[in-house]
């Protein structure tokens, strides 16, 4: 291949950019985005790494988990921190659980973008560009806002430093300590079927954290009870502003893309001549890639070795997502490809894109019950072919929005309308993710009494 270098991806074929009708001020925001600081650090970078390698060789599982796509309009403190106590929730479940350490990473203070089948809309005989996302284009249907704005992208930065300071804040200043186990509910999830249940591991914890605290071992003398470490991902879809913060470490010379710890390629734009996929291939960051359906066996290793050449675990993270009636057949062959073939990969498993519809109420959503049972298969599949299933990708808030199908306290259709706040894809609410926490802790309970039998 040819040598990578920061410009790299404009020389190859591109998908899902806009087109700005003003360069000249695109290039000017590129260049203040540049200058500006990073938003994570090579260090935690390479840490994220070294985790993601552990769950890699099955001694540690990944959850990922966040907003379908982040919003200026609903941006708030609450907001954040609520989607941070369901994603400690769901941690403590899987730890205390499957006795495994969890790696924490949110789709967080970065997921501003969004890849669409169209790129443009036509309402009432009028056709605008289709919205893509807060950090390119509005929601509002006018030529105004759907207009892409290269200053959208300067607000998504100051943004998402936001996000991370507060992120940073609750991961270390005791929100995220064990002892706060029984306050990451929320009101909703505490009146909810899964609170009894969430109730008697809170206790149980506490009860274990009471026992450390006679031997000696409490929050004031030990960050693991009272710290935890928390990442932020996102797709590198908007290939202007990730080159813009990508930096060259004075440490060892390579390049990190700082907008993100761990970014990925989505099903869209994963062609292996593709701008994206170049672009990826030059930075040190851990990568995600989306196996869709229409993924074979033979491209996938070709995408492997162009993203992996060194072939190093905790580097790349295949995300699979093919749907709860597709992904029996499509996934055996690519475990089957990559084992063959020795590639180092962590598998995971995103249960919700394959799984979206439109319901008869006109609300694009997804059905609980379909995602558990792609999961399901998912968990069953590596299982069978003696694999390890290493994590999962959920979009979910801690709002209590009706925008998925089902669950314990069950959405109709009829409901969804309710709460419906989504600019872009459904997500699952707190409610809804605490019981994919408890179904994913028992998996993977079984699946280590398999291996340890």
């Amino acid at each position: 291949m040819k040598q990578w270098h920061l410009n790299s991806w404009r020389d190859m074929p591109v998908l899902q950019l806009p087109e700005y009708p003003d360069p000249r001020r695109l290039g000017e925001v590129e260049q203040e985005l540049s200058s500006l600081p990073p938003l994570v650090f090579a260090g935690e970078v390479r840490e994220l790494r070294r985790r993601l390698s552990d769950a890699t060789r099955g001694k540690a599982f990944l959850l990922q988990g966040g907003d379908c796509a982040e919003s200026f309009l609903e941006f708030t403190a609450d907001n954040i921190r609520d989607t941070f106590k369901v994603l400690m929730q769901m941690a403590v479940v899987l730890t205390f659980g499957a006795s495994s350490p969890v790696i924490k990473v949110g789709r967080l203070a970065g997921q501003f973008a969004k890849p669409r089948s169209s790129g443009m809309e036509t309402i009432g005989g009028v056709k605008l560009p289709i919205y893509r996302g807060d950090i390119i284009n509005g929601t509002e249907f006018t030529e105004e806002s759907r207009t892409p704005n290269p200053e959208r992208m300067l607000k998504a930065y100051h943004q998402a430093s936001s996000t991370l300071n507060l992120l940073r804040a609750f991961a270390q200043g005791g929100l995220a300590s064990l002892e706060q186990v029984h306050a990451w509910n929320l009101n909703f999830v505490a009146n909810s079927p899964q609170a009894e249940r969430y109730g008697l591991l809170a206790d149980r914890i506490d009860e274990a954290l009471d026992f450390m605290k006679a031997c000696g071992i409490s929050a004031e003398h030990s960050k693991v009870i009272s710290e935890t470490e928390f990442y932020t991902s996102h797709e590198a879809l908007l290939l202007p502003y990730e080159q813009a913060l990508t930096r060259k470490d004075s440490l060892t010379g390579e390049w990190y893309d700082c907008s993100g710890h761990m970014l990925w390629v989505g099903d869209r734009t994963r062609q292996i001549n593709g701008a994206h996929i170049e672009f990826v291939r030059g930075i040190q960051n851990p990568i995600g890639l989306k196996a869709g359906p229409t993924l074979p066996p033979d491209e996938l290793l070709r995408l492997i070795d162009i993203v992996n050449p060194e072939n190093e675990p905790g580097r790349l993270n295949v995300i699979v997502r093919m749907g709860a009636d597709k992904v029996e057949e499509g996934l055996p062959p690519l475990i089957r490809a990559v084992e063959r073939e020795g590639r180092k990969v962590l598998w995971s498993c995103d249960p919700m894109h394959g799984n979206t519809f439109k319901a008869s109420t006109g609300y694009k959503t997804r059905e609980v019950s379909r995602i558990l049972s792609e999961m399901k298969q998912f968990f069953a599949i590596h299982r069978a072919e003696g694999t390890y299933a290493g994590g999962v990708h959920f979009e979910m808030t801690g709002q209590n929005v009706t925008e998925c199908i089902g669950g314990a306290r069950a959405v109709t259709e009829a409901s969804l309308g309710n709460r419906y706040h989504t600019h872009c894809d459904p997500r699952l609410n707190a409610d809804q993710a605490l019981d994919l926490a408890f179904l994913i802790s028992e998996t993977l309970k079984d699946c280590r009494k398999l291996r340890d039998s």
